[in-house]
């Protein structure tokens, strides 16, 4: 599994150590990521996602998944991301 939100592609960043004596050593900068399920209210069913605590609250801001997943773009997005997105705008082209 990667260390890379499906949401928001947040991923490793790398950077340095430094010691009190200014030493620069490289280190790993790692995302916060949370294996968490969330309700799709246009599929009317829990997805099961890893993403990070950033996309956790980007997501509750934007008003839910489904919103969220309709303003993000295709690029930012892992495989499964985009075949829910691509399933929400199905179910939403049906019903209006």
């Amino acid at each position: 599994m990667s260390r890379r939100c499906e949401l928001t592609a947040k991923g490793v960043q790398v950077g340095h150590k430094v010691s009190h004596s200014n030493i620069k050593t490289k280190r790993r900068f790692l995302p916060n990521l949370c294996n968490v399920t969330m309700i799709s209210d246009a599929l009317g069913r829990g997805v099961k996602l890893r993403v990070s605590a950033n996309a956790i609250k980007s997501v509750d801001h934007n008003g839910g998944l489904d919103a969220f997943l309709l303003k993000a773009k295709e690029d930012g997005l892992s495989k499964r991301a985009r075949d829910i997105k691509r399933q929400i705008e199905k179910k939403k082209q049906a019903a209006g």
